[in-house]
């Protein structure tokens, strides 16, 4: 018998215009003019993209189940429903200016999954179950990946439901208005296995001319906060060897945060991405600059030298130049590899499609992080145009949503084990 079912499952493959059409109708929900998505977390929207996942669900037999914090769970069961399921998902929230596939193509590619099992008739050993996210995204309510984090118990039920929006509108109330409110407590919900698929965020797969990134984990990320403290002064009359100058000693500081990222590669990464000036008048020397930092690396080993090279030319800075300076750690997110059996797994169904490949780390954040952390997980990323993401101009081609739902499907089997 096994002589006759596997060529069967080596030749299956997911209907890639279902896929496809099912994203460019899950879009139409919060379309912007410019192509793109606005459909912000626990909005009358999101509501409606929810309810559209749900009914698409229950059309292909799968069981709903929504917990406290409004994530879902999309059920297909399997011969054996004693074992975890093996889950994949991501987010449908949006950006303000958002595209249609960051998060939404994890979830309906998990849908799409489901949809082509039940084409061919294939009975799973374990259940597989598709999740999505509640806001994930952080552009309406923080933190950031909320729902994954209060499952996952990186912070409290009521610490999310207290969060409010610029209108001082509460999670727990939005949750209430939209009827996202579910029974299950967050974390009792079983994860055998997590795969999340993913468009890259960036452009080193469209770089390499890589059809699929194999993710090996995403990395860690410290911000901080850093000030130097000068003196305000006439431009004028105020000699060059006399003056407090806040920013020029700023930016030598804010050099060194990219010098720093140069100095740990391949995936060290150094940005400032925020400054503000005081008093930012055109013929006064600045007397206070705020900047923030933001280092990222693969390892908390490479994140601490990072950490440990700011600091040393921080205090450098603040000696040679005679001003206070202060740094400020104000968020710290781990580096989270992902598990080997499931890169394995993902690395095994791109070689059998025969798809062009690379391994890959993510720099963005996302909800296998905190599955990470529970499970067994990993993760499957394809190009996106030109790298570009939490834009309208957002884009990836048909040919590559497919592939990275491909390896989604062969992944998933190996985990889930076919009758």
């Amino acid at each position: 018998m096994d002589m006759k079912v596997k060529p069967a499952l080596n030749d299956l493959r997911v209907n890639g215009e279902r896929l496809w059409d099912s994203l460019m109708e899950l879009a139409q929900i919060g379309a912007t003019p410019k192509g793109g998505v606005c459909r912000l977390t626990l909005t009358d929207l999101d509501k409606q993209g929810r309810d559209l996942v749900l009914k698409w669900a229950r059309e292909a037999g799968m069981t709903v189940t929504i917990d406290k914090i409004g994530n879902g769970f999309m059920r297909r069961a399997g011969k054996n429903n004693d074992l975890p399921p093996v889950v994949t998902g991501s987010h449908i929230d949006t950006q303000p200016t958002g595209g249609k596939f960051d998060g939404n193509y994890g979830v309906l590619a998990g849908i799409e999954v489901v949809r082509t099992l039940n084409d061919h008739g294939i009975e799973t050993e374990a259940p597989i179950e598709v999740a999505f996210w509640t806001n994930e995204e952080g552009s309406r309510f923080v933190p950031v990946m909320m729902g994954s984090g209060v499952f996952a118990k990186a912070f409290t039920l009521e610490h999310a439901y207290a969060a409010k929006d610029t209108e001082g509108k509460t999670v727990k109330d939005e949750l209430e208005r939209i009827g996202y409110i579910g029974p299950e407590e967050p974390g009792n919900h079983p994860i055998g296995t997590y795969f999340e698929t993913h468009i890259e965020q960036g452009p080193v797969l469209e770089d390499h001319d890589k059809t699929i990134g194999v993710v090996t984990g995403v990395l860690g990320i410290r911000w901080y906060d850093c000030t130097v403290h000068g003196m305000e002064a006439h431009a004028g009359p105020t000699p060059m060897a006399l003056r407090k100058d806040a920013l020029q000693v700023a930016t030598g500081i804010m050099q060194e945060v990219v010098a720093i990222a140069h100095r740990y590669p391949p995936h060290g990464r150094g940005t400032v991405g925020m400054v503000h000036v005081h008093p930012n008048s055109r013929n006064v020397i600045p007397g206070r600059v705020k900047f923030s930092i933001d280092l990222r690396n693969a390892s908390d080993e490479l994140c601490n030298q990072m950490d440990n090279d700011i600091r040393a030319a921080v205090a450098k800075a603040s000696k040679d130049s005679g001003l206070l300076i202060d740094i400020e750690l104000v968020s710290n997110y781990p580096a989270q590899p992902f598990n080997a059996d499931c890169i394995a797994a993902v690395a095994r169904a791109t070689e059998k499609l025969g798809y062009s490949n690379m391994t890959a780390v993510s720099g963005a954040g996302h909800d296998a992080v905190y599955m990470a952390r529970l499970a067994p997980a990993g993760m499957i990323f394809i190009p996106c145009k030109d790298g570009i993401s939490h834009n309208e101009i957002e884009d990836a081609k048909p040919e590559h949503i497919t592939a990275g739902c491909n390896v989604l499907l062969h992944a998933m089997l190996e985990r889930a084990g076919v009758v």
